[in-house]
């Protein structure tokens, strides 16, 4: 019986790490949104999908967001919607029945990485060190937010984790912008970047998002 569960649990651990791989290759850039109004969902959403994004993280930040992440996933299944500031057990159970497609947390803890897996639901784990990929490596993951991503090292750090670990990828968050996205994307161990920098926290300039993400979707063909 032992045998079976083993079997099964690598399984799904195979199986979610293929998928939150696909959505990761999906766009460049992943915008991480905090939605403070869901008036305002409509538009912006709308100016994100002409800039040809298609992927897309919204915080559990603000009272909204879960209806935020309900009503997006509902209105717009062209966009693969993923839960930030997944902080434990109970977060990740609420944004999968709001129909997130994944889920991502700042860090993570075994507890939270092993309940993802036991849901097969994709779980995007934040580390920031060798020691937590690790930890998260003996329970099958291999794709990660690298977080926050200047201050745990920036990209030479990022980079030497190649070494000893050429199979993970990473997506870096936290101080990422229009500059020095590239130079992220450039490392063969990133698969995209997450930044803010495409919505700024005053939603009003929706021509602007869309040139922002327009420019951002582009980045992958300057690698």
């Amino acid at each position: 019986m032992k045998i079976k569960i083993k079997i099964k649990n690598n399984f799904l651990e195979t199986q979610m790490h293929n998928h939150i791989k696909t959505i990761l290759s999906l766009s460049p850039v992943m915008p991480v949104l905090t939605i403070n109004k869901i008036d305002k969902i409509d538009p912006l959403f709308e100016a994100l999908i002409e800039g040809n994004l298609k992927i897309v993280e919204i915080t559990l930040r603000t009272n909204c967001a879960l209806e935020a992440i309900e009503t997006v996933s509902y209105k717009y299944p062209t966009l693969k919607i993923g839960a930030g500031t997944v902080l434990n057990e109970k977060d990740l159970k609420a944004v999968k029945d709001a129909g997130a497609d994944f889920a991502v947390s700042p860090g993570s803890t075994n507890k939270l990485a092993r309940k993802a897996v036991e849901m097969d639901f994709p779980f995007l784990p934040g580390v920031s060190n060798s020691s937590e990929i690790m930890n998260l490596l003996d329970l099958g993951y291999k794709s990660f937010k690298f977080f926050p991503a200047q201050a745990a090292g920036g990209l030479d750090y990022v980079k030497s984790l190649n070494g000893p670990f050429p199979e993970i990828m990473f997506c870096p968050t936290g101080g990422i912008n229009q500059t020095n996205a590239i130079d992220w994307l450039s490392l063969k161990n990133v698969v995209c970047v997450g930044g803010s920098w495409i919505v700024p926290s005053e939603i009003n300039d929706y021509k602007k998002i869309t040139s922002l993400a327009l420019s951002a979707s582009k980045l992958v063909d300057l690698v």
